[in-house]
Parts: C-alpha cells; structure tokens; sequence
C-alpha cells in the first residue's frame, strides 16, 4: 500500500475565488458524495478491521490508474484524510464528518438534510458542533473551502473539460471528419451510435446509402462492399437491395441511456480491484451504459449478462443494418430537453437510409427534486407543444419512409412498493439505510431523480401517476391524428407488465443475494 502522508498544509496554491458549497444541486451532489465515500471508508475499516487510515488507502488502491483516478484518489486523501481520519476516531458517523468539514451545508431556513439517524445521546446539531471543535485549527480546511469542485483539481482539468463537452453537445468529443461518429468508444462515441470506420471521410458513416453499392470501399460501415467475382454483383447489392435496411435511433432519458451505479461501488463486502475496474467507462459515459441498454445495446454485460436488444434484433433480421443506431439520450431527458438533445441526430434526408426512430421520455416529466414538485411537473398543453416541435424537426430531417414510435409514461408507483423497506447496498453491513432513508436524504438535498414516486406521501405518487397517465394520453391522440410527410406515426403505452416480470426475477434475485442496485433503471431498460 502507498503510504497517506501526514500533511498540515495543503498543496494548493492560495484560495479558490468560488465556494465548493454554493448551495443548490451543486451542494447537494458535493454533500451526496462526501457521506457516500465516508460511509465507505468506515465500512471498509470495520470489514476489514483496519484503521480509518488504512481504509483510505485499501480504497484508492481499489481504483483503477487509468485516468489517473487512484493518483486523484490520493490527492483527495492528502487532502481530507488527515481530518477524516481525526473525526472518524470520535465514531461520529458520515452527516457529521461531511457537515464538520464542509462538504455539506445547512443553508438557511433548510433542514439539517441527514442520511443516518441523528446520534442518540446528543442530537445532529451537538454532533455538529462536537466535530466543528475537533478541527477548527485545520489549515487544510480553510485552504479548500473555497474549492469550486473536484473538477478544480488539476489533474482532472482536461478530463472534466471532455465530460463537460460531451453533456452539453451531446456529440462524440472525438470526431475528426465531423460526422458526428466516432471510432472512439466514450465520450458520446460509438458506445452510443455506430463506429466510423473511416474517420477521414465525412461521407463515410453508419447509416447511409451505400456509394455506388460500395464497390470501392464500405461507405455505410456495415462491413459489406466488393464485387462478388463470380457474377460481377456488388455484395451490397446482392444482401442489400431489397433488405429495406433501417436504422434504429432512440430519443430517451436515462432509462434509454441505461444509467446504472454498480452496488458493489458501495458495497465494503464486494469492493475489489475488478468491481472498480469499469469506473472509467462509466465515468466517461456519464454513468450510462446505453452499449448495454435494450434499445441500442450490442455488448454483452457483465452485471446484466447477455444483451438483448431491438438494435440487435434488427440486426439479427437483416445484417446490413450493422452499426446503424443511435441512442440520444441524457439523464434527466424530458419532453423540453429533448427539443435541444435532438439536434445531435444525424441523418440526412438525400443521403441516408430511413429510421426507427423512438420516443421515450418515460418519467422527466413528472419526475423532478423540487420541493414543490407537483408545480415543475409538465402540463398536459405544454407535453402536447413540446412533442409536436420534436416531431417537426424530425419531419425534416428523417429521410421518407421512416417510423416514429412514441412511448408513454411509466407508472413508477411499484417501485416504492417494492424498495422502500429493503436495504440500500450502503446499508448492507451494518443493516442501518433502507431505499426510504436514501430517497429521503436524496429529497433534502433537492437532488432527488424523482419526488413525487419516491416519496413516503401516497398522495403524492399518486398525483405523479395521475399525471403521467394525462401525458401519455397527449402522446396517445399526437399519434392517432397528426400525419407527416416522411414517418408515420405510432404510440404504445410502456411495457410496465414486462417490467414487473424482470422485477419479480430480480426480487428473487435480491432474497438471495442480499443486494440491489443504487439506481432501477436497469430494469426499465428491458423494453423489447
């Protein structure tokens, strides 16, 4: 193991001129992320009956040297270690450490946003203040309390410029003919729409019409061109005239983007070298896994096992749709959002071959962390206008013959049913956070994924269902009466009795293992 060093000064230079906790979704992340790695180092210690100090370092050594995540874990630790590790000798648990050290924040007129029980003998706020003596003449602290992110560290710099990219263009950061594919698997790359196999043409791409049945060379990716020298026929031509090849393109959320955190993340018992030997991936695509998702997946996984997907299936049907999907989707994608995330589709209407296009912002709408949720969820007038704009633009965009399908709303009432009283994977060891205390915590923080299903208020996932059911009907009469000129139009309502199904499996599942996912999309994903 790499020794932490016992330092009393920090190695930045000077103050940063923003605070780390300016309050907002930004605190709430920074608080989230302090007491889910506290509780970890905590665990580990007690798993592995080791000192605190010794857990920090079993915990960087677990993370992968790719990226230089283990170097950034150690510089972390430089950091924060030597306070940590002074508090956690106190036995004050991860609210108290994240909130003494200022990494969570109680703004004013807020609750003291907690995810364990408040210490018994002394309350929250005397814990608090307990913590707050113990490291008052910290240097260290003053010198990174006025760190604007983790993003400001400098070895990360140039990975948080790719990722920033990434989000906001929703287009592959490395593309060199501009395209809008890419040989290069993250960063918005071919894990999300088919790999440019020639990276110096802008003309050759997945999807497109073959050049001249592809005599030459494979214009379209999908590994077919050449003459077959016994008839002189293009192979393309061959296999592909009459195959009515058809790209499928996904416009979703992070269901579509198969947003999953592994709980072995969290988990001291299964922490390992291999469990966090996918970090990099992960992190690069945003935490998704749209490459195993049942939309556009085409790699088998190692948490799901065999992926089955409609790409696929198509796939399956007539091989000369190889490489031709896109999954354009975004963690928190809605019915607004996708108006601006669409406009990173390509297919052009001369050039290309026609699209399945589908539709499936199947909870942002309703979904949301806002106090007031009920207030930010999507009208039924405003769904109807923002579908429609979306319709328009792929109107002009998709070559004829294309198909839309739209997809309603979920019903995410069975998944409190289902998880609330079960063990969270950072409850496991110790039997002491349950899902209803990590959406609890969650909604504090005003960073819950979702307030109206993932509330103790029956009322309140009630009204987020009855809502939903109002915007899946706008999406139900779009369908049966607007026409287009290039796709026709279809709706299905979302396949929740098969998501039941994985669901049941995977309750078996978690009974015998004892573990479940951070995040239950996975099982959303499953949509064939």
């Amino acid at each position: 193991m790499l020794p932490l060093k016992d330092i009393s000064t920090s190695p930045l230079s000077g103050r940063a001129q923003s605070t780390l906790v300016s309050g907002g979704s930004d605190n709430g992340h920074t608080c989230l992320g302090c007491v889910l790695v506290v509780s970890v180092i905590e665990q580990l210690a007690m798993f592995h009956n080791c000192t605190a100090k010794e857990a920090i370092e079993r915990l960087c050594n677990y993370l992968p040297e790719i990226l230089n995540l283990q170097g950034i874990c150690y510089l972390v630790a430089e950091l924060y270690g030597p306070e940590l590790i002074k508090l956690l000798k106190y036995k004050l648990n991860a609210d108290v450490v994240c909130h003494s050290i200022k990494l969570c924040k109680q703004n004013a007129g807020q609750p003291f946003c907690h995810l364990y029980p408040p210490p018994p003998k002394m309350g929250l706020n005397k814990a608090v203040r307990k913590a707050n003596r113990i490291v008052r003449n910290s240097k260290i602290l003053k010198n990174t309390a006025g760190f604007s992110s983790i993003c400001a560290l400098p070895v990360l710099v140039k990975l948080c410029e790719k990722i920033k990219y990434a989000i906001k263009n929703n287009l592959p950061y490395e593309d060199f003919d501009g395209d809008k594919f890419s040989a290069f698997p993250t960063l918005r790359g071919y894990h999300w729409r088919g790999r440019d196999c020639n990276e110096g043409k802008a003309t050759v791409y997945p999807g497109r019409r073959p050049d001249n049945w592809d005599v030459e060379r494979d214009s379209n990716c999908n590994g077919i061109w050449g003459v077959d020298p016994k008839d002189g026929i293009p192979y393309e031509k061959k296999f592909c005239k009459d195959a009515e090849s058809k790209g499928i393109i996904l416009l979703g959320d992070s269901a579509g983007a198969h947003f999953h955190i592994p709980p072995e993340w969290m988990t001291a018992a299964q922490m390992s070298l291999k469990s966090f030997s996918n970090l990099p991936v992960a992190l690069t695509n945003e935490l998704d896994w749209p490459h195993f998702s049942g939309t556009t997946g085409f790699l088998n996984s190692t948490i799901g096992g065999w992926t089955d997907s409609l790409y696929l299936r198509l796939r399956r049907r007539n091989r000369c749709n190889h490489r031709d999907f896109q999954n354009i989707s975004k963690n928190g994608g809605s019915s607004k959002n996708l108006l601006e995330l669409m406009k990173s589709l390509a297919r052009n209407q001369l050039l290309d071959n026609p699209a399945i296009v589908i539709y499936a912002s199947i909870g942002n709408d309703v979904c949301n962390g806002r106090p007031n949720t009920v207030a930010h969820m999507t009208t039924p007038n405003q769904m109807h206008s923002n579908v429609m704009q979306t319709l328009q633009y792929l109107n002009s965009q998709l070559p004829n013959g294309s198909h839309v399908i739209l997809t309603g709303l979920v019903d995410g009432r069975f998944l409190w049913d289902q998880l609330h009283s079960r063990y969270h994977p950072l409850g496991q060891l110790n039997k002491d956070i349950t899902y209803e205390q990590m959406y609890s915590f969650l909604s504090c923080l005003q960073i819950s994924p979702c307030n109206g299903w993932m509330s103790s208020n029956e009322t309140l996932r009630n009204l987020t269902s009855e809502r939903a059911l109002q915007l899946s009907n706008v999406l139900k009469e779009i369908a049966r009466s607007e026409m287009f000129a290039n796709f026709d139009i279809f709706y299905m309502d979302f396949p929740l009795g098969k998501s039941k199904l994985h669901f049941v499996l995977f309750n078996k599942h978690l009974n015998k293992n004892g573990t479940n996912s951070f995040n239950m999309h996975l099982i959303f994903s499953a949509v064939q």
